[in-house]
């Protein structure tokens, strides 16, 4: 199994209240990175060949890597259009996706708890992460469900769309090789077509509502977690999901 972790993007609606501009995987909550999170959460479920996608002000990720002497080193790749949008990261990191290997894929700006990497790490096959706890708005990616079967993944659902279940999006997926090999596929259909600037969640919603392949779905409600984008965020990871993280345990 392999981890790709996208850390490319600027974080513009962050980066206005912060007087050092940094990537957010390197925003600490009780002492450590998400980053460094993020590779203990891994490790402790056994997945070592890791993958950091980065792009604005890489240098200081890379320099996170060094500080954590961390072994075996993620691969890096550097997607120099980290302006654009995260289907061009995806993009830039798709032999990762075409080997035949399962494949994590993870947004990088994440603080959770293990309870939420457990369903992702163990067992095989694709999966998506639903969280049906969450706050209706523009902002949330919303997964939809009709009979197990996802029918929507994005932040606005048309009206009249069938479905017994919604629930946010974690922003992490399981891929199996052959899905990982045709997310890619997407991807560069995405690139190839100008839309580079759409966000990677398009291109997963396309794979989903192809039909022929099978998901998994694991309700993560009641699991502590948050995906930082605002300042307001920040302050709620640390007063609120820090306190309620269980330790992060290796598995037997």
């Amino acid at each position: 199994m392999r981890a790709v972790i996208l850390a490319a993007g600027r974080g513009m609606r962050l980066q206005q209240a912060q007087e050092q501009p940094m990537p957010k995987c390197l925003l600490r909550f009780g002492g450590q990175t998400l980053l460094e999170r993020h590779l203990l959460m891994l490790r402790a479920a056994g997945v070592a060949d890791v993958v950091l996608a980065l792009g604005f002000e890489h240098r200081q990720v890379e320099a996170e890597l060094d500080r954590l002497a961390w072994t075996p080193r993620p691969r890096v790749v550097i997607n120099e259009g980290y302006e654009l949008g995260s289907v061009l990261t995806v993009h830039t990191v798709a032999d990762a996706f075409a080997d035949g290997a399962e494949v994590l894929l993870m947004d990088a700006d994440v603080l959770y708890d293990q309870r939420i990497a457990g369903p992702l790490t163990r067992g095989a096959g694709n999966l998506l992460l639903i969280d049906r706890d969450f706050e209706a708005g523009e902002e949330p990616v919303k997964l939809c469900v009709k009979d197990g079967v996802p029918v929507e993944l994005r932040k606005r659902v048309a009206a009249g769309l069938d479905y017994d279940t919604i629930g946010e999006s974690v922003g992490f997926f399981r891929f199996d090789g052959d899905t990982a090999g045709r997310l890619a596929a997407i991807v560069a259909g995405y690139v190839e077509g100008g839309r580079a600037d759409q966000p990677h969640e398009e291109a997963v919603r396309d794979l989903l509502l192809e039909g022929g392949r099978r998901f998994g779905i694991a309700d993560v409600t009641g699991a502590p977690w948050i995906e930082i984008d605002f300042p307001t965020d920040i302050r709620k990871a640390a007063d609120e999901i820090l306190p309620s993280l269980q330790p992060i345990r290796t598995e037997a």
